[in-house]
């Protein structure tokens, strides 16, 4: 660069066209350049447009403005017959940059001005190499990427289109459920229904194969959703996860009548511990394949088929020798012939429930049941052949010596826990005198509708079974409220927990007082029918609010205790409903006395959680007090609320009432629950006052109506705002009412 020589200045004057040969001018001898296609042609079309005369209108600075009499490159004339920097430009483009150039070295726009001299210091604006290029370049429209190797300092530039992105590497496609291990998608479809898992089945095999894994079936209760699912789709459940299948409930499955032997599901599952079919539609020799295949069965549930026979009970005693739960109740085909075989060969069995089966009043089978004495629940409903003497052998067996003191045999005592003889017809006193002293472990006893139970067996059995939890005396008209004194001073009083004396029309007060008073753990009290009246619905009130525990949170919610059927009682009166809806909302306050230090003249008030103390009287009274006495005494009044509430069952009328009350104490709405009892009970005075005569009998009907109207807004459960009873002025708008007929 620092050996060029000046390039001596060339005017228009001694320019020629005869004599010199400008780059510019295109010459005869020189190639036309060859058509351009493509990606190329559209880039010369796009700089052949930014080469436009359009240039020249843009706000471009000069040439002339350099200082120094430095110039860019870009301002040497194009027509100069060779440069440093390669071939002339196209002849197409040399002539549009001479007719429309914007520089004042221009050969046909300025003649007379000379080419500046090439000078070091001179910025240089290098557009690109020319060589083997049809086209050029205009600087403002081109960007740089990368550097020259051969003249370093000098950039490079190429345009926006020639840039080619970098190709994308495809992703590899990521499936979550395929690359879990097998364990853990076990584990996710477990958590699912088992209709939505039945659902899943159908998004591939592969899914199909996995839904039906035995693994996800091994507990199989099919009572829930049975009816929700095609028949198909249960049978494939269980044929394919058969030997994975413990567990195994198919109550109530109809559906599979026409699949047991078609569809291969009785060869499926052969390793069931606990099987039910109550209810199913299943033909013996589907029942005798099942049997003989489980040999591991504890649980046994065939309650209601009619394909079950003694054969049944045949192949059971020699295939399934660990049964412990046997169910055979409503089976017509049994009788004690075929339980005979499987309290032979059965040594585990403990709960034996045979309702309404036959060959009951065989005494030898009897016996055969008191020598084996392995029984803990012994169900007997609706067994007519069941006669007393029977049952007498089965308490202490044939012959059994007699004790001379108290008359009772001298065996060893009974393992029952659970004696259901609901029905039987042929029970009397003199069989149930015989469970005395020998069922201490007794802790259920149900003899609902035997007419032959009198209180003379039942005083003398109460005090013999302090284990006693459930008792079920339902219908027995010949009960009094004897046996109910027995019972509330025997040592199983304290843990009764659920008593029914239903139609016993003969029961009452008398009776039932003692019970509550003296059975404190109760949880439930069937009445209805019987003679009882408002005293023991106060009673039990006073019982469980004696039992239950108080607290000081008012968002806590209370659960039920206590659950009373009291309705068809002809005694229970208003009054003793409203005694249990009092005793639901009862919100008590408790005052406690508070010693306070001595303090200035003008003491701080006392936080009181009454709000109808009002606490600038305590501040006034303590300023006054703490003046003279060194230590002063406050009352704090705190509040309480239930924890425990009664389900009370009562009139028709009385129920809709106390199912709004209910509701609304237990979420907390203790003053919506107040509110709406003394509404009601406003309500039930007027209304007793309305039905009597005299005078003011008008003017009291006329107050019934309103008080009616009253309990109505109140007790209307749509009247409530955000879950608040409205009630009257309760924000909510009344219904309409006309006022003139009590009825509408």
């Amino acid at each position: 660069m620092a050996n060029l020589t000046p390039i001596p200045s060339l005017t228009v004057d001694s320019w020629s066209p005869e004599t010199s040969a400008s780059p510019v001018t295109p010459t005869h001898n020189e190639q036309t350049p060859p058509k351009l296609k493509g990606r190329k042609r559209l880039m010369a079309g796009f700089q052949r447009i930014s080469s436009s005369p359009s240039l020249a209108k843009l706000s471009r600075s000069n040439s002339t403005g350099y200082n120094n009499r430095k110039a860019s490159v870009s301002c040497i004339s194009l027509s100069s017959p060779s440069g440093p920097y390669g071939a002339p430009f196209d002849p197409s483009l040399s002539a549009d940059f001479n007719a429309f150039s914007t520089a004042p070295t221009s050969a046909v726009s300025t003649p007379g001005v000379q080419i500046p001299v090439w000078d070091e210091r001179a910025r240089v604006r290098y557009l690109e190499s020319l060589e083997n290029k049809s086209s050029i370049r205009v600087p403002g429209r081109i960007r740089s990427n990368s550097r020259l190797t051969a003249t370093p300092g000098i950039v490079e530039e190429e345009d926006y289109f020639s840039i080619r992105e970098k190709p994308q590497t495809k992703k590899t496609n990521f499936n979550l459920w395929a690359d879990l291990p097998s364990e853990i998608r076990t584990e996710v479809l477990s958590y699912l229904e088992p209709k939505e898992v039945v659902r899943c089945s159908i998004v591939s095999k592969a899914w199909q194969k996995h839904c039906f894994d035995g693994q996800l079936w091994s507990n199989m209760d099919t009572s829930e959703f049975y009816q929700n699912i095609p028949a198909e789709a249960l049978a494939s459940i269980i044929t394919q996860a058969g030997p994975f299948v413990r567990d195994l409930n198919l109550r109530g499955c109809v559906q599979l009548r026409e699949m047991w032997q078609t569809k291969g599901l009785t060869d499926a599952c052969k390793n069931l511990e606990n099987f039910s079919l109550e209810g199913c539609k299943i033909d013996r020799t589907a029942i005798h394949c099942f049997l003989l295949q489980n040999r591991r069965l504890v649980h046994l549930n065939l309650s209601g088929l009619a394909g079950v026979t003694n054969a049944a009970m045949k192949i059971l005693a020699q295939s399934c020798p660990n049964i412990e739960h046997l169910n055979i109740s409503w089976c017509h085909n049994v009788d004690t012939r075929g339980l005979r075989k499987v309290i032979e060969s059965c040594h585990s069995l403990r709960d034996l429930r045979a309702g309404e089966t036959s060959g009951w009043s065989d005494l030898d089978f009897a016996d055969l049941l008191f020598q084996t004495n392995r029984l803990e629940r012994l169900v007997l409903t609706n067994c007519d052949s069941l006669s007393c003497d029977a049952f007498k052998v089965l308490v202490q067996g044939k012959g059994a010596e007699i004790d001379i003191l108290t008359g009772r045999a001298i065996v060893p005592p009974r393992r029952l826990k659970h004696l259901d003889l609901s029905s039987c017809r042929g029970i009397c006193d003199k069989g149930l005198k015989t469970l005395a002293g020998n069922v201490n472990n007794l802790e259920g006893l149900q003899l609902s509708k035997c007419q032959g139970v009198t209180d003379d067996s039942l005083t003398d059995l109460f005090p013999t079974m302090p284990n006693l939890t459930h008792l079920d005396l339902e219908e027995l008209d010949n009960l009094t409220n004897l046996s109910l004194q027995s019972l509330a001073d025997s040592p199983c009083a304290s843990g009764l927990r659920h008593l029914s004396i239903s139609y016993c029309e003969n029961l009452g007060d008398t009776g039932m007082l003692p019970i509550f008073k003296n059975c404190t753990s109760l949880r439930s009290v069937d009445m209805d029918n019987t003679r009882i009246s408002d005293l023991v619905l106060a009673e039990a009130a006073a019982m469980v609010r004696k039992r239950s525990a108080r607290t000081s949170d008012a968002q806590g919610r209370p659960k039920y205790t206590l659950r009373l059927a009291v309705y068809d009682c002809q005694n229970v009166t208003w009054t003793g409903v409203r005694e249990i809806l009092s005793r639901n909302a009862e919100v008590t306050v408790n005052r406690k006395t508070v010693s306070l230090a001595s303090r200035p003249a003008t003491p701080q008030p006392l936080a009181m959680t009454e709000p109808q103390v009002s606490t600038t009287d305590v501040s006034s009274s303590l300023s006054s007090s703490t003046a003279s006495l060194p230590e002063t005494k406050a009352i704090q009044l705190t509040r309480s609320y239930p924890t425990q509430i009664i389900e009370l069952k009562c009139f028709y009328n009385y129920q809709p009432t106390v199912r709004e009350h209910t509701k609304r104490v237990l979420r907390a709405d203790f003053a919506s629950a107040n509110r709406l009892e003394r509404k009601w009970a406003e309500f039930m005075v007027a209304s007793e006052e309305a039905g009597a005569g005299g005078a003011g009998a008008r003017r009291r009907r006329r107050r019934a109506r309103e008080a009616q109207m009253m309990h109505a807004d109140e007790a209307d459960p749509e009247g409530q705002t955000n879950g608040v009873g409205g009630g009257v002025g309760g924000g909510r708008r009344r219904r309409a009412r006309s006022g003139g007929c009590v009825m509408m």
